[in-house]
């Protein structure tokens, strides 16, 4: 029976067309299928698109699945695919534009009684990631909470500003922890030249100094089911009131953003009016807290509003990025 030609996508969401099987069909979908998820956040992080790095991954094992015949093992197959994968993500990267966050376009607004600025539809934003989709098996703590942090949503961000090329070598080298030599033979570069697109990459995005100190859980869940009650009830000063006091606010496709917590405060009393109690769903995305939040429409219906991805630390949640509209839903199962 032969298994390995359809290369379903995750939670199926785009059909694939039948192909008919070919000798070693069996084997290279045993093997292969086990990278699919490293795969997918190799992708995400290179493009900062769920839909494009699925759409890419399975244009990586339908390439590989033609080629297996011709595979002779020089390289281990999981190199040849992060191969495969890379060639594909660097000609994607050639026709896109680098894909931001509110924070990455201009200065925050001080006067939160401003008009804001209409959605931007035609910037390609930045978009979270469910954790299911690329959280693989229980495996060794300390690697799950590596893979968790080095997808989260502001460094991911960070990645996106780099050039191609030099987000390649960062993230091999740094992230998925290649060596220079394996990284050079992969992009076919001399070992000097991945060095130097290291040292340029790391300058403007030091992994090192990236790491965030998250509460313990009891404390953060805490945190967050005081985040949720006040956003449920509408009330404004206990949702503030957990927040840090540097805190940003961001809105996409709204490019208009929020720091502080005074203009927070000032800028959410005015919309928690409009907007009134709402009912949220706990999810995950990026190794961080996310929630779906539901609004009453003029009808008494709970509609999707937006999707709340929440950085959280010991001093309270210091980033709130609230991806307005119902576009994300369905790709986190809601």
């Amino acid at each position: 029976m032969c298994h390995a030609t359809s290369f379903p996508r995750s939670a199926d969401r785009y059909p694939t067309t039948p192909r008919p099987c070919k000798a070693g069909d069996d084997e290279f979908g045993r093997l292969s299928e086990p990278f699919r998820r490293e795969l997918l956040a190799y992708c995400y992080r290179m493009l900062g698109s769920v839909d494009d790095a699925e759409e890419v991954v399975q244009e990586v094992y339908l390439d590989a699945w033609r080629a297996y015949d011709r595979f002779e093992g020089r390289s281990s197959l999981r190199t040849w695919l992060y191969r495969i994968a890379t060639r594909a993500c660097l000609k994607a990267l050639e026709k896109s534009r680098r894909r931001p966050l509110p924070a990455d376009l201009g200065a925050p607004q001080s006067d939160p009684g401003a008009l804001l600025h209409g959605p931007l539809r035609e910037v390609p934003w930045l978009q979270p990631i469910p954790d299911f989709l690329f959280t693989a098996a229980p495996a060794d703590p300390a690697t799950v909470v590596v893979e968790r942090q080095t997808m989260r949503l502001a460094l991911v961000g960070a990645f996106q500003q780099l050039p191609p090329r030099q987000r390649a070598v960062l993230i091999l080298r740094d992230v998925l922890q290649w060596s220079t030599a394996e990284v050079a033979q992969l992009l076919g570069m001399t070992t000097a030249a991945v060095n130097s697109a290291l040292q340029r990459a790391r300058t403007q995005v030091p992994l090192s100094q990236d790491n965030l100190t998250e509460p313990a859980e009891p404390q953060q869940r805490a945190l967050l089911d005081r985040y949720v009650a006040a956003f449920e009830t509408a009330n404004v000063d206990e949702l503030v009131a957990v927040l840090t006091q540097d805190a940003r606010w961001e809105m996409p496709p709204i490019a208009t953003w929020f720091e502080g917590r005074d203009t927070i405060l000032a800028f959410l009393a005015e919309q928690m009016r409009v907007i009134g109690p709402a009912t949220m769903v706990a999810t995950s995305a990026n190794g961080q807290p996310a929630f779906a939040v539901y609004a009453l429409d003029g009808e008494g219906v709970l509609r999707p509003h937006a999707l709340h991805v929440l950085t959280s630390t010991t001093n309270g949640i210091g980033r709130i990025v609230a991806f307005h509209g119902a576009g994300l839903f369905p790709l986190f199962g809601l």
